[in-house]
């Protein structure tokens, strides 16, 4: 088993940076592939950025690319996203995921995930 949680959400303004943070903690972290997810309201669980388990790989969504990097460090079992220059459409609720396997950007290959933190972006 795997726990994450969450943390740093809040709300923020168009063009402020934030950075969320996810602690892991059971299995062992640093075979683990990690994900960040997203949901915005009526809508699905989105990719956003993953992290392979010795950062030597990172994929990101479209949308975030350039603007969000996603980091760990294996030693804290930590994994983080750090976003910057925030646009209104990055309001969701932000999921931290696990797998036991390679890094992956699809929901259903991600093995544990967290509660989420709410991250809100006015304009």
């Amino acid at each position: 088993q795997v726990q994450l949680v969450e943390s740093g959400g809040g709300l923020m303004q168009a063009g402020d940076s934030l950075k969320l943070s996810c602690a892991a903690s059971g299995r062992s972290f640093s075979s683990n592939a990690m994900g960040w997810f997203r949901q915005a309201p009526g809508k699905e669980r989105e990719f956003v950025a993953s992290i392979s388990a010795g950062s030597v790989r990172k994929s990101y969504a479209d949308s975030v690319k350039g603007r969000f990097t996603i980091s760990r460090d294996n030693a804290k079992n930590m994994v983080y996203l750090q976003m910057n220059s925030l646009k209104p459409e990055d309001t969701a609720v932000y999921y931290c995921a696990a797998r036991l396997a390679a890094l992956a950007t699809s929901v259903s290959r991600y093995d544990y995930w967290g509660q989420g933190t709410q991250v809100t972006v006015s304009s």
